[in-house]
């Protein structure tokens, strides 16, 4: 008896330890939470390819959890211009099936999203990969939104 309670309070107290910050999803990435719309960067690429290629994607993951989208849209929400200008998206479709053991049969596919800095006449294409977790940074030419 005295043994469970013991275990009991230890377990509790590991699990209060832990605190009160957000994650997103189960596993995997830096996916912290700046809010539950936006993740918490903390590095901008110094990789000219990361993000800009189907080759080096964003990795933010959650299709297993149902929040693939959600992730991608957390990740674009988190950007800012150079000079902290606003940032605006939109999808512009799928694409570049890719082998993966997090999707349906065995592959995926990426998402572009066309991603539009404020006062800049050109946007860029980003690629996104909700399949998989990585290290999430801002694509080099991006801050961070504070």
């Amino acid at each position: 008896m005295k043994k469970a309670i013991l275990l009991s309070i230890v377990l509790s107290l590991a699990l209060l330890s832990c605190g009160p910050s957000k994650q997103a999803g189960s596993k995997g990435g830096n996916g912290r939470l700046l809010d539950d719309n936006t993740f918490l960067l903390t590095e901008v690429s110094d990789d000219e390819t990361y993000g800009y290629t189907q080759e080096n994607p964003v990795k933010v993951g959650g299709v297993k959890d149902s929040e693939g989208p959600k992730n991608e849209r957390r990740f674009l929400n988190a950007l800012a211009g150079p000079a902290g200008e606003k940032v605006t998206y939109f999808r512009k479709g799928s694409c570049c099936m890719f082998n993966t053991k997090n999707g349906l049969m065995g592959s995926g596919l990426l998402d572009k999203y066309e991603v539009s800095i404020e006062g800049q006449e050109k946007p860029v294409i980003i690629y996104i990969n909700m399949y998989d977790f990585g290290k999430m940074k801002a694509p080099k030419g991006f801050t961070i939104k504070k």
